[in-house]
């Protein structure tokens, strides 16, 4: 029987709040279960397991992440628009650290939730539209985009993790990092010719 007032939403969101505050490896169905009130066998008939509770919790958070960032870069180009999105990529790491762990998961996810949800494909729209705003074109564009979510990825792990133990601000060292990034995208060295694949 389907507990009154229990959805699959509801589920993945009280996932995404325990993977903020536990980790999101650490979270497990009777968890899930036992913040909610509920017993784990109510769990099963919203999502099919722990499996399809972290694809849930990816897809969710991929849409909050994509739709902060859609709106921080709203508007901007070049620049203003590189900064906005990064800083609003940081921001949701740090807000949300279970969450965008999701995000970073390799996950098996139903293809049917995966094409219902536009976090995902919205992002990569973004990305490569922000891109492009700095004259680039295949195969740079891919490699632009690689770079990034390398660099992103790669500062906010370290960050999250205690890596950054000089005395210097990271947050200095981010902004520099960005003003290189926004350099080196203006200069982007050409491909070589055949270099396509």
């Amino acid at each position: 029987m389907v507990r009154a007032g229990l959805t699959a939403e509801r589920v993945t969101i009280a996932g995404a709040e325990l993977a903020d505050e536990a980790g999101f490896e650490r979270v497990s169905m009777a968890q899930v279960a036992r913040r909610l009130g509920v017993k784990d066998a109510s769990l099963y008939s919203h999502v099919r397991g722990l499996e399809d509770l972290r694809g849930r919790i990816a897809l969710l958070a991929a849409d909050e992440k994509t739709l902060l960032i859609a709106e921080a870069t709203a508007g901007r180009a070049g620049r203003e628009a590189l900064v906005a999105y990064a800083n609003t990529w940081r921001e949701y790491a740090h807000r949300h650290p279970g969450r965008y762990a999701a995000t970073q998961a390799v996950l098996r996810i139903d293809p049917e939730l995966a094409a219902a949800a536009p976090g995902p494909r919205r992002a990569v729209e973004l990305t490569y539209g922000m891109l492009r705003g700095y004259g680039l074109s295949e195969p740079d564009l891919t490699d632009a985009v690689r770079l990034l979510r390398s660099t992103f990825h790669g500062f906010v792990a370290l960050e999250a993790a205690g890596g950054f133990a000089h005395r210097r601000s990271p947050r200095r060292s981010w902004d520099r990092a960005l003003e290189a990034l926004h350099t080196l995208l203006e200069h982007w060295p050409t491909s070589r010719d055949g270099d396509s694949s």
